[in-house]
């Protein structure tokens, strides 16, 4: 499958921008009013990419309902040839696209360069937002794309088959730092790819090689906080061939609201019972199974509810 291409042709492609910023929510739609690629739509990560009224993480899949709307009044069909572009190197693009291809759409593909790169190739380029008609297009969505929370507890529980990608930092893997989150850590078993060495100078590499974290042939699901970044490595991997992976959108904001569910974290020592009550806490969890990092973390979530009660 190619994901990524380079090109400036707005005849034949239908353009969606999906220009972004998680720090100023208003800036992408502020640029597309200003300027954008001719015959481009606007898609807002969080008006339209996302479902803020769920509770399934920080941004939310919308629904198929949700997406059948956006795609009609888009005026999309399932045979158009579509690229998404965003402002270089970031991935909300990425969003846009897994959810056209969840949605059946074939000739989908993300600018691997953003949009100041499209504007000195000469890009035709517009102020007016541009109006299509309406369509009356039903997507044929493809949930062996999608992996819910449930699906990822099978596979830490073993009773699935699959390898879990994070595609956050090494430090937000490692639990070491978790500026965003409640719970520092990862989701038990996960191997760590940040998304973030997919870039250089604020384009797509090409370059990149999954050699030596994933065989072709495993079963893998990608997540991230938020199910965002973990769309561009999705992205990534789809395009250098790998078929048989998932995303997990609610990734691991959605997997924290579930307090029965561990998280790993790097550690240097194991955790010191100092009294009785903890003792007792720490002899129970191995007793039921617990080990390593996430008997450490268990440990941790048990004794704070002691301190709670005292």
């Amino acid at each position: 499958m190619t994901v990524f291409i380079e090109t400036i042709d707005t005849e034949n492609y239908r353009w969606i921008d999906a220009r972004f910023d998680l720090k100023d929510p208003n800036w992408g739609s502020e640029c597309f009013s200003k300027e954008h690629i001719r015959g481009a739509v606007h898609w807002d990560l969080e008006q339209h990419l996302s479902d803020m009224s769920s509770a399934n993480g920080r941004h939310p899949m919308p629904g198929k309902e949700q997406l059948t709307e956006l795609f009609q009044r888009a005026g999309l069909e399932l045979t158009d040839s579509i690229v998404v572009y965003d402002q270089g190197g970031s991935p909300y693009a990425a969003r846009a696209w897994w959810l056209l291809h969840y949605a059946g759409f074939k000739q989908v593909y993300i600018s691997r360069i953003g949009f100041d790169a499209l504007k000195q190739q000469g890009i035709a380029l517009s102020t007016e937002p541009d109006v299509y008609p309406r369509t009356e297009i039903q997507p044929q969505f493809n949930d062996q794309l999608l992996a819910e929370r449930q699906d990822v507890k099978h596979i830490v529980d073993g009773k699935d088959l699959g390898v879990l990608l994070d595609a956050r930092s090494a430090e937000r893997y490692a639990g070491t730092n978790e500026p965003i989150d409640a719970v520092a850590g990862r989701i038990p078993g996960a191997r760590n790819y940040d998304w973030a060495q997919l870039v250089r100078g604020g384009s797509f590499r090409t370059d990149v090689s999954f050699g030596t974290l994933l065989d072709p042939k495993e079963p893998a699901v990608v997540y991230c906080g938020s199910g965002v970044t973990a769309a561009a490595l999705y992205a990534a991997l789809a395009d250098k061939q790998y078929a048989n992976i998932k995303l997990y959108v609610g990734s691991y904001s959605d997997w924290i609201t579930d307090e029965d569910n561990v998280v790993e974290i790097d550690r240097d020592e194991h955790p010191e019972a100092a009294d009785d009550q903890t003792k007792a806490v720490l002899a129970k969890l191995i007793e039921e199974g617990y080990s390593g990092e996430m008997l450490m973390k268990k440990f941790e979530f048990e004794k704070s509810l002691l301190n709670e009660k005292k």
